[in-house]
């Protein structure tokens, strides 16, 4: 500061002005990020304020509609499934990898081989949302030779219940088709139209049966067995002569016997007597009590010969895991749980559990370990150093990744877009996609999806703020 005297006082000269100071000390660092400043606000800022500007305008933005979109939003059946869906992403999955990736941080720092462990968990990590939709909507196909979950459920139903030979559900002929000769349909099986007697034997044709399904099955010509005293014996087989098309109870030689086939003798009372099961021919044998030759019967080819393989759950489907049946369509909406939701979530935990586990991982390996190992030193058992020393220590990590998961999945968009079959795509859709769909799927529609994408934004805030407050303490 320079002194000006002026022979009766020493007057101080006034120093520069600050803005002017500022922008010449600060002139080339200024210069370096006005580019950026400004392609910032080019891609940030203006999209903010011209997309409320449409929020209230028509689809066409030519015209005001004030909070028409808006209202639309909180009215409309489509569009409110999108916030329950939201609102389950949000409830589920947050807490869901959260408390998986504790768990495995926690199993990373106990086990020896740590570090492959880490490797094998983090990888789902480096995939695109994109390729891992489509490698689970591949696990999660409908069909067991496509899809793993239904394949791993069809194997241990066929051993807990083991199908029938001649399942339906792959020819798609009910069973009330498939009597041509000597049977009609009951119960969901077939029985001999005639009644028999020990040491008679029966003629039982069938149609609709594949050609590939015997050639698996191994049949042979159908031949019917002699009678047998103390037995009723017969013969069940594919009633069907290329030679003799029209020809129908007869046994040309070009018909097969239909083998592996579950049949039983049934009583005027409905109670079983015996059972059998045919050969490679279509021949069964009966045994008859003797006190009981004088009685008539019936013959049954039972149901469970009909039944197919469950297939499981179609997982990608519409179907909701609670129940909604006589609900409007709005309660329908805001109620139902897809399944497909579930399979989703599934998804996306296989690829954000490691990211949970390495932040959390991180937290643990900065904790005071004196104060672990004086817990212990106390008696105090693993799982309640872990309830109630770590888990209370690491808090703000777990807060942090709780939040961040939260505004992922807020805007989780990608993942739906792809795993989502075209059917089950709108019972699945949430926020981002139905303004992805409002605004872009058919033409341009600036004005709901706009208001959707406001909203969005405003959901999206109070969740950021509050993480990124958190990361600075």
């Amino acid at each position: 500061m320079t002194a000006i005297d002026t022979g009766a006082a020493t007057f101080a000269a006034p120093p520069p002005k600050r803005t002017r100071r500022f922008l010449r000390d600060h002139l080339s660092s200024l210069a370096f990020l006005a580019p950026g400043g400004l392609w910032l606000l080019f891609i940030v800022i203006y999209p903010v304020f011209a997309t409320a500007r449409y929020s209230v305008m028509n689809e066409s933005a030519t015209r005001f509609v004030g909070l028409s979109n808006y209202k639309a939003i909180f009215s409309t059946a489509a569009i409110l499934s999108t916030l329950r869906n939201n609102a389950i992403w949000v409830i589920v999955f947050p807490f869901t990898v959260t408390v998986l990736g504790l768990i495995l941080a926690v199993l990373a720092e106990r086990i020896r081989w740590s570090t492959a462990f880490k490797a094998i968990i983090v990888m789902p990590v480096v995939f695109s949302a994109t390729t891992s939709a489509l490698v689970f909507r591949t696990i999660f196909d409908i069909s067991p030779h496509v899809g793993v979950v239904n394949a791993v459920i069809q194997t241990v139903s066929d051993w807990l219940s083991s199908p029938g030979a001649y399942p339906t559900s792959t020819t798609g002929v009910p069973v009330s088709q498939l009597p041509a000769s000597g049977l009609k349909a009951s119960g969901g099986g077939l029985v001999s139209i005639d009644t028999v007697r020990s040491g008679e034997s029966v003629r039982l044709g069938m149609i609709g049966i594949s050609p590939q399904t015997l050639i698996l099955l191994k049949a042979q010509p159908a031949v019917q067995p002699a009678a047998k005293p103390g037995a009723v014996t017969g013969v069940v087989w594919r009633d069907f002569s290329p030679s003799h098309p029209t020809a129908r109870a007869k046994i040309f030689p070009d018909e097969l016997g239909l083998p592996r086939l579950q049949v039983s003798l049934v009583s005027a009372s409905g109670s079983t007597v015996s059972t059998a099961t045919t050969n490679a021919h279509g021949q069964f044998s009966l045994p008859v009590s003797a006190g009981s030759a004088s009685r008539s019967y019936h013959v049954s080819v039972d149901a469970s010969n009909f039944q197919g393989s469950s297939t499981g759950p179609f997982w990608l489907g519409t179907s909701s895991l609670t129940p909604t049946s006589g609900l409007s369509a709005t309660a329908q909406a805001l109620f139902s749980v897809p399944l497909i939701n579930m399979a989703m979530i599934l998804a996306y935990l296989w690829m954000w559990a490691g990211f949970s586990m390495i932040i959390i991982g991180a937290g643990l390996s900065s904790l005071n370990s004196e104060v672990l190992e004086a817990a212990r030193t106390e008696g105090a058992r693993e799982f309640t150093v872990f309830r109630r020393i770590t888990v209370p220590m690491l808090a703000p990590v777990l807060v942090v990744v709780f939040v961040t998961m939260v505004i992922n999945v807020l805007k989780v968009f990608d993942i739906i877009l792809n795993m989502a079959p075209g059917s089950s795509q709108a019972a699945a859709s949430t926020l981002a996609l139905q303004m992805y769909n409002e605004g872009f799927s058919g033409g341009i529609h600036s004005g709901l999806s706009s208001a959707l994408a406001i909203v969005l934004f405003i959901l999206v805030i109070p969740a950021m703020l509050f993480n990124l407050r958190r990361l600075k303490q």
